[in-house]
């Protein structure tokens, strides 16, 4: 798809939303940093089985790592870990949040399609992104490029990320119905937003505009390959960990702290009616040939 993404234009759009949520997102539940900093705040299930008993002793980039708790799990689980993400203030707050926890690792402030230069050329074992990333970037031929080149001879890629397919739902709805509202395929221009709130709790600021962008597994894998990276699994999922649709079911009984609050690590599901018709997460291992 034809476009310069160093420059999107939608990028000061999305990066002025993020600086405003990120000090949000920190204080909230949601996230629940104070979990972490007890070590009762640790990745997903599915990533800490899928990837978890590959990273000991490797050197693992986070693309897009936010205010960097699942790059420093990643750290407690014995990687050596980077994070790098374009929101000032999230850096800031991940260094913190190292400082604070005593587990070590170097975060970066850049664009993720400078992330070559940011990291003057250095590559790595393992290239992980998480959930909520690829739908704010506007091109994803580019960010697989980029993946690759940050990615030494037999380095692998991981990726847990919602479903394209529940990215077109109408998340909205409180019928209880399967609608698709939003495109499967990528498209050149955003999807845009507006709204007062982010996705976890907090406080209302005042309404600002967030740009995003959908696109099929086929575009992704499609992607990958050319950036001549060769897939290893890709696996489909009908848990998600967090409620996407007001009408999903908790899966398993809530987790609590040790001073008694709730904790964020539940997964949900839709309704055992439903549950067969739409994938809702995806995951997938990609190797860079060596």
């Amino acid at each position: 798809m034809a476009r310069d993404p160093k420059h999107d234009p939608h990028f000061d759009t999305n990066r002025a939303w993020w600086d405003n949520v990120t000090p949000i997102h920190v204080a909230s539940r949601g996230y629940d940093r104070d979990g972490f900093l007890r070590g009762e705040k640790p990745l997903c299930p599915v990533e800490r089985a899928e990837l978890g008993p590959l990273v000991a002793g490797k050197t693992l980039l986070h693309l897009q790592c936010h205010f960097g708790i699942d790059t420093l799990n990643w750290a407690r689980l014995g990687a050596t870990v980077t994070g790098l993400d374009f929101s000032a203030p999230a850096i800031e707050a991940a260094q913190r949040l190292s400082e604070e926890s005593g587990v070590a690792g170097r975060f970066l402030c850049a664009n993720v399609y400078d992330a070559r230069e940011a990291l003057g050329g250095a590559t790595f074992d393992v290239l992980y992104t998480g959930i909520g990333a690829l739908n704010w970037l506007p091109d994803i031929r580019g960010w697989a490029a980029v993946a690759a080149a940050c990615l030494r001879p037999g380095g692998l890629l991981y990726l847990y990320e919602l479903h394209p397919m529940l990215g077109t739902l109408d998340a909205e709805r409180s019928d209880g119905l399967l609608v698709v509202r939003e495109s499967y395929f990528e498209r050149v221009e955003p999807m845009v937003f507006e709204g007062d709130a982010t996705y976890v709790d907090g406080p209302k600021f005042e309404r600002r505009r967030i740009c995003e962008w959908n696109r099929g597994i086929g575009e992704l894998l499609g992607a990958l390959a050319s950036a001549g990276l060769s897939l290893e699994f890709l696996h489909e999922h009908q848990e998600v960990p967090w409620r996407a649709l007001p009408w999903m079911e908790p899966v398993g009984p809530g987790t609590t702290g040790a001073d008694g609050r709730y904790q964020s690590n539940r997964m949900w599901r839709l309704p055992e009616a439903q549950r067969d018709r739409v994938p809702l997460m995806l995951s997938l291992l990609a190797r860079k040939p060596g």
